[in-house]
């Protein structure tokens, strides 16, 4: 068995292969693929009548346009060398795919949220992208390149040294730790004290019962979902002997005691729903059960899970279902798991995974951050990737590579207001292609 010490040599070995330095470097290749390109090849196999809906949504800011880029940044960093110290990574690991959502025993938690492109990699991957959107947001909220690089700096630092901590600890420590929301409160001062507390408040409100007053109505018919295209469209006709196969494939994947559960809610309506910006025109669906009665709602999420966008430029994922891809990426990285997370096979062979609608979900308002408060998400930012990865990733050899220095904060960093450059002519690529005609663009939805 490897010793701690050797694990840590692996890492620092690493630095002769890949300097630490180096990964401030960015210089498009002459073979970089266009990035609308590389957008309207995604788009072939989307749902035609949403992917206006998707352009319109990532051409509001050049952060929109990042979130929904993840497939463009893939093919940068997939040209870049790479440590080979793999973890799983979360794969879109920006500002808004981290959040807090309730865990199994109630209690609010802040984590990574996102995992539709989940697969084994690089650790610096998911820290550049990180770092990246970091930089993105503090340029697009109007502060000086300066703080835009020092906010990238936190997020990276706090990545850093949150792995050397954990490379300390013991094996369950580090499966155990989670970033529990009233902790988190506790670092925030002055104003910004009320202004989490309100997005705590506001997380535990979003649950089943809040959504059912926001997504369905009742009527003489009974309680089904309002219709809201292109966004909430219920289908014409509901095939009952479809949906009970889909319902048990996924019932399947579940384990024994929450199958009991699951057996005590009966359907109630379906509707295709659209979500986020990166997802939009992917097949997603809602679905509404019934528990002890109306006031007992459980809303799942159906979203299908095609390639990572990470796998062209890594080896293919252990699990040819992509939705299991998904799942199994959730439940490793994150520090307490929806008990509905499962996944299945859907029509024309599609891969699908299932989770909770809202689950006292909550996401920050980047966009409207001070520089002080990005800073401080940043760092927890970085805080709960470290965590992530240390769960799946040989932590030590990690820790051993980054080291005691800044250096490795610094270079990732320089990269980020790079790659904000990089995002931005990108940004301006797409809203020429959407005035030229070359794209449809669906504003304001």
């Amino acid at each position: 068995m490897t010793t701690p010490s050797e694990r840590a040599e692996k890492g620092k070995a690493a630095r002769k292969q890949v300097p630490r330095s180096s990964h401030g470097r960015w210089i498009p290749s002459s073979q970089r693929p266009d990035p609308i390109t590389v957008l309207e090849r995604q788009a072939v196999d989307r749902l035609p009548e949403l992917v206006p809906v998707r352009y319109g949504r990532m051409a509001v800011s050049p952060f929109a346009f990042l979130r929904g880029a993840a497939a463009v940044m893939a093919a940068d960093l997939g040209a870049q060398r790479h440590t080979g110290l793999t973890v799983q990574l979360c794969g879109d690991a920006h500002l808004l795919n981290f959040g807090l959502y309730a865990s199994p025993e109630r209690t609010l938690l802040f984590d990574v949220d996102d995992f539709d492109e989940t697969l084994p990699g690089p650790f610096e991957w998911d820290v550049k992208r990180l770092a990246a959107s970091v930089a993105v947001a503090a340029l697009q909220n109007g502060t000086t390149k300066a703080k835009a690089h020092r906010a990238a700096v936190v997020a990276t630092e706090s990545y850093r040294r949150t792995m050397r901590r954990l490379a300390g600890l013991g094996e369950l420590d580090v499966w155990y730790e989670r970033i529990a929301a009233d902790e988190v409160a506790g670092l925030v001062r002055g104003a910004n004290r009320a202004r989490f507390e309100k997005r705590l408040a506001h997380a535990r409100r979003r649950t089943g019962l809040q959504a059912l007053g926001k997504l369905t109505v009742k009527d003489a018919s009974g309680r089904h979902f309002v219709d809201d295209p292109p966004l909430l469209e219920r289908p014409p006709e509901v095939d009952r002997v479809t949906l009970g196969k889909i319902f048990n494939d996924y019932r399947s994947s579940l384990t024994e005691e929450r199958r009991l559960l699951l057996d005590r809610f009966r359907f109630v309506d379906a509707a295709r729903k659209a979500v986020g910006v990166g997802s939009v025109g992917t097949r997603c669906f809602v679905i509404l059960l019934e528990g002890r009665d109306d006031g007992d709602p459980l809303f799942l999420q159906v979203k299908e899970a095609g390639h990572s966008v990470l796998e062209p430029y890594l080896a293919p994922s252990a699990h040819t279902h992509q939705g299991r891809r998904v799942v199994c990426g959730q439940r490793l990285l994150q520090a307490a798991g929806d008990i509905f997370l499962g996944w299945m096979t859907g029509p024309e062979q599609r891969h699908f995974y299932w989770r909770q609608l809202r689950d006292m979900k909550g996401s920050a308002e980047v966009e409207t951050m001070s520089p002080a408060t990005l800073r401080g998400y940043a760092r927890l930012c970085g805080r709960a990737l470290a965590r992530a990865h240390a769960r799946s990733g040989d932590r030590i050899a990690i820790a051993g590579y980054l080291g005691s220095s800044d250096v490795f904060d610094r270079a990732v960093a320089d990269f980020a207001l790079r790659y904000a450059a990089q995002n931005a002519d990108d940004y301006a690529a797409l809203s020429a292609a959407i005035a030229a005609g070359v794209v449809a663009a669906a504003p304001g939805v």
